[in-house]
């Protein structure tokens, strides 16, 4: 597959965008459906399967321009219903085609905070594409208007603008811990800070920001990018206090009572990793994909001088075949692996990793060993990995999940040759705050149980995200903090209110 440079994509879509201009306003929907979806601009894969610069590059103004020409702005508007913060998708994208970006980006952010960060990770192909009407007429989300690309380069042209902070209410007195940096906590922050009251981010990292931190690699979200919005918080007025273990550092309780804070927000996340209870697990060289990723992303554990470096590993297996195995496999290949492989128990149609993630591993060299299983990791003298054992697999009938359950094949034992072995099969909660906490309810998979507002079982104890979901997207946890936010920020209103009546009936 050729890879035309940003400058080719560009001058092409320019010619086309020039020839529409004239009568745009005249255009039926049959010819914005001939209009050919813009192909993301992207390093080459010889290139930046070896550095960790981000692999797309954003669409140039004449190829969004064009893209957002596309949209036949529906009358019963489906994109919107698969947006889960429900942003005025076609506002913002008819914004876009007239090149008013500056409306484009007003309108994106009446509902999301973080449109950078979601228009580059987020799922759009199973969320707002998905239910794009071109996606139904072409009967494939990759054909659907490209939302992503579309918020991502709104999001990224505000940057370079320079991005105004948000304005923020009189003081309160109120005052709101949040637990956690990831994009739930970021939302509720901002959210709650705006409407005046006190705000301090509680991270147990030395760095703020979850899950977009240390556990997407830089390759897909720039760390910089991250890093402004924590700013944007911190020129709010938001306290972010790190190295901060709630259950540990401090309880729930203490929080609410001797700490005075009014109510609590915990967005967590879903940090414990999951391992497959094989032999071998706990040999020299199996890494958890949480562990490998973190080391990377957070710690520079790639540099010569990191004070935990990874060892290295020439020959790779990656077990799972969601977003965090591509991420862990593409970072493999950036930290000199010769060879790395997916092994995925059931088929490329299964995958719950994106469409463009697979395709991007593919791409820069990434093996997929599917319909297989490793059975048990095996060890050298030395404890170190040496190569896995594995077990060819069938798909059965559907499980609970929907997929079709894989089934082994008696007798189809093999041996692969590894020295590396990263686990990528999921996350949990980690028991930490809720185990200090025994009037928060959980349940069995031990999530925090909170009802459609986000209150948990604890008076003034919200959460969202990850703790709450289990493992999800960052903008299915933005839509949790959001809807908690609102509650927040209603239950401290109230607060202010009946302590102005005191006061007033005091005097």
């Amino acid at each position: 597959m050729s890879h035309p440079t940003p400058d080719q994509l560009e001058a092409d879509a320019a010619a086309r965008l020039r020839e529409l201009l004239p009568r745009v306003a005249a255009l039926k929907p049959r010819e914005r459906m001939a209009i050919p979806s813009q192909r993301m601009p992207e390093q080459d894969p010889d290139a930046r399967g070896r550095n960790f610069g981000e692999v797309a590059l954003g669409f140039g103004e004449a190829q969004a321009r064009l893209e957002a020409l596309r949209c036949l702005d529906c009358r019963s508007k489906p994109c919107i219903q698969g947006c889960p913060v429900r942003i005025d998708i076609p506002a913002f994208v008819q914004a876009v085609a007239r090149g008013e970006y500056r409306q484009a980006s007003d309108v994106i952010k009446r509902d999301s905070l973080l449109p950078a960060i979601c228009g580059r990770v987020c799922p759009q192909e199973s969320q707002c594409q998905e239910a794009c009407t071109l996606a139904k007429v072409f009967k494939d989300p990759q054909q659907a208007v490209s939302i992503g690309r579309l918020e991502r380069f709104v999001a990224d042209w505000e940057r370079q603008q320079g991005m105004g902070v948000p304005s923020v209410k009189a003081e309160t007195g109120r005052r709101l811990a949040v637990v956690g940096s990831g994009p739930a906590s970021l939302v509720v922050a901002a959210d709650v800070r705006r409407e005046g009251h006190g705000v301090t981010v509680l991270e147990a990292f030395h760095k703020p920001g979850g899950v977009m931190i240390y556990g997407i690699p830089e390759f897909r979200l720039p760390k910089a990018i991250v890093q402004l919005e924590i700013d944007t918080l911190t020129a709010m007025g938001v306290e972010i206090r790190t190295n901060f273990v709630v259950g540990r550092t401090r309880r729930l309780q203490d929080l609410l009572g001797e700490d005075g804070y009014h109510a609590v927000f915990i967005g967590t996340g879903a940090g414990l990793p999951k391992f497959m209870t094989i032999p071998g697990e706990e040999l020299v060289g199996v890494f958890s994909a949480n562990e490998y990723l973190t080391r990377v992303n957070l710690m520079k554990a790639y540099l010569p001088e990191a004070g935990t470096p990874l060892l290295p590993c020439r020959r790779v297996a990656v077990i799972g075949g969601g977003n965090v195995a591509m991420d862990s496999a593409r970072t493999a290949l950036r930290l000199g692996a010769e060879q790395v492989t997916i092994v995925y128990r059931r088929t490329e149609a299964e995958m719950p990793a994106r469409i463009e993630e697979v395709a991007h591993a593919r791409e820069e060299g990434v093996v997929f060993q599917l319909l297989q299983n490793p059975v048990r990791i095996l060890g050298d003298e030395h404890g170190r990995v040496r190569a896995m054992e594995c077990l060819r697999y069938r798909l059965g009938e559907p499980d609970d999940s929907g997929r079709r359950r894989p089934l082994p094949i008696e007798g189809s034992e093999f041996t692969m040759d590894v020295d590396g072995v990263i686990v990528a099969i999921g996350n949990g909660s980690n028991p930490l705050l809720t185990s200090t906490a025994p009037d928060l309810a959980t349940n069995r998979w031990g999530n925090i149980v909170v009802d459609e507002n986000g209150k948990t079982s604890m008076d003034r104890v919200f959460a969202g995200g990850d703790i709450v979901l289990g493992a999800a997207t960052v903008i299915l946890a933005m839509g949790q903090g959001r809807q908690a936010a609102a509650a927040i920020n209603r239950l401290l209103a109230a607060d202010g209110s009946r302590v102005s009546r005191s006061v007033s009936r005091a005097g």
